[in-house]
């Protein structure tokens, strides 16, 4: 499991002082201060997160160092992560989309359906995009009890029960 969870991205400036947008991907959006300071992926930079206010997709918000349009532009994209430790410890079934990733994928009779790649959630629920082996495409599977029914982190596995015609 990853020492580091993504909690945030930059989605560019916001004004010309200095604020960035930031989308928060915490369950409670506005949480996402709690657990400042917040770093880079490397964690080669470390910032300091003051939320200004609730905007259209997320937050303006002011990062350490950053006092210009500029330098806010320029962490466009930026991904922002915060240590595991200092995140709320989770239910039995519910996962830190860094848990799920890269774990292997399996039907219900142990043959292998693929590997996650990543969790996307385009307004409705979560879909586990897979890499499925001998095809260059990958395939989005929902991440729902009835299509996934278990899910073993120790054993790096997930069973699936996907529907039918899906990985044809």
């Amino acid at each position: 499991m990853s020492e580091l969870i993504c909690v945030g991205a930059i989605a560019g400036a916001f004004g010309v002082h200095g604020e960035v947008r930031l989308k928060s991907f915490t369950a409670d959006p506005a949480a996402i201060a709690d657990y400042a300071p917040l770093c880079t992926e490397d964690g080669a930079q470390v910032y300091d997160l003051q939320l200004s206010r609730e905007i259209k997709g997320g937050f303006a918000a002011r990062l350490t160092g950053i006092r210009t349009k500029e330098k806010a532009d320029a962490l466009k994209g930026l991904r922002l992560f915060a240590p595991r430790d200092r995140l709320p410890s989770l239910p039995d079934d519910e996962f830190y989309h860094a848990d799920l990733i890269g774990l292997h994928v399996v039907d219900t009779g142990g043959t292998e359906l693929g590997r996650v790649k990543a969790v996307h959630n385009h307004g409705a629920s979560d879909l586990l995009e897979l890499t499925v082996p001998g095809q260059s495409n990958t395939v989005l599977l929902p991440f729902t009890m009835d299509v996934v029914p278990t899910i073993d982190l120790t054993a790096g596995r997930i069973v699936a029960d996907p529907p039918e015609g899906l990985l044809d």
